[in-house]
């Protein structure tokens, strides 16, 4: 009997450890959410991105290139289907808030590989009618990421890495 309820004890006091750990994490996220504007995030208003003061010259170069009147951020940086846009959104939003945060970063910023991908995806989703003849014969085969040619096409005067043009 004595034993059953040392056990008892040992459930509740594990349970109520978890507890404390689970809400004193969660009121963590949510003061982190709220002092950094999270909800910004989720919304389709290119100022969100420049929330951080390393995102600033990427606004500023996209509202004069010649994709402001017809692409958001989220239009070119994330997936075009539902699972893959919230999936992108959520990865970059921990990884840049953990980089800013700990001030872990490449300055000026620069696109990942992955996301440089999602750029390329994006990039032939609005227009596959007209580069659909460039695409690789196979599926996974090499072909030049859009940016190669055109990088400074969603931010104006910018590099897009790959040096000089062809």
């Amino acid at each position: 009997m004595i034993g059953a309820l040392r056990a008892r004890g040992s459930v509740t006091l594990l349970a109520l450890i978890c507890a404390g750990a689970g809400g004193v994490l969660g009121g963590l996220g949510a003061f982190t959410f709220g002092y950094g504007d999270g909800a910004a995030y989720l919304t389709n208003d290119p100022q969100s991105c420049a929330n951080c003061h390393v995102m600033q010259p990427q606004l500023d170069s996209w509202t004069k290139s010649s994709h402001k009147a017809v692409a958001t951020c989220n239009d070119c940086h994330l997936p075009h289907n539902f699972v893959g846009k919230w999936v992108t959104k959520a990865d970059n939003g921990f990884f840049h808030s953990l980089a800013f945060t700990t001030n872990d970063f490449h300055e000026p910023i620069q696109i990942k590989d992955r996301n440089r991908r999602v750029t390329q995806g994006a990039c032939l989703g609005c227009h596959s009618d007209y580069v659909h003849h460039m695409l690789p014969v196979t599926k996974g085969g090499d072909m030049l990421m859009c940016v190669h040619c055109h990088g400074d096409v969603g931010h104006a005067a910018r590099d897009s890495g790959y040096g000089q043009r062809d």
